[in-house]
């Protein structure tokens, strides 16, 4: 049950909970290096996209304060997790657990997302991803 005891631990996390810089580089590199990968696999699916995104910026931005990047990270990170508390492949249902705690955590830290971030996030959504219909 090792994924779903990362899972908690992200989910646990991203509402607060202090984690160690090791982990926090570790989430880090993972959202870096899987972020867009998974999002163009499932942007379809996904209706908070563009807040996930915006919080993708925010969490990378180095003026972003830690406390809030780590949220972010660790939120996000439960997104990429494949196998998370409602595996992303089920239809319907699959992203509701992701959706959840995103929606949580950017309420925590919306003030930390700025507009900067959030017109990254158009531009993006047209350079990166296909086209939304």
């Amino acid at each position: 049950m090792v994924a779903w005891n990362e899972a908690s631990e992200l989910k646990h996390a991203a509402l607060g909970r202090q984690v160690s810089l090791v982990t926090f580089g570790k989430w880090e590199r993972k959202v870096r290096h899987d972020f867009w990968a998974k999002l163009k696999r499932f942007a379809g699916m996904v209706p908070f996209v563009e807040d996930l995104i915006a919080a993708y910026y925010c969490a990378l931005d180095p003026s972003t304060p830690m406390r809030v990047r780590g949220m972010l990270l660790a939120a996000i990170a439960y997104f990429i997790l494949p196998a998370d508390i409602i595996p992303d492949m089920i239809a319907g249902l699959g992203f509701a657990d992701d959706a959840a705690l995103l929606t949580a955590v950017i309420g925590l830290v919306a003030s930390h997302i700025t507009p900067t971030h959030r017109a990254a996030a158009a531009r993006a959504l047209d350079k990166e991803l296909p086209a939304r219909t």
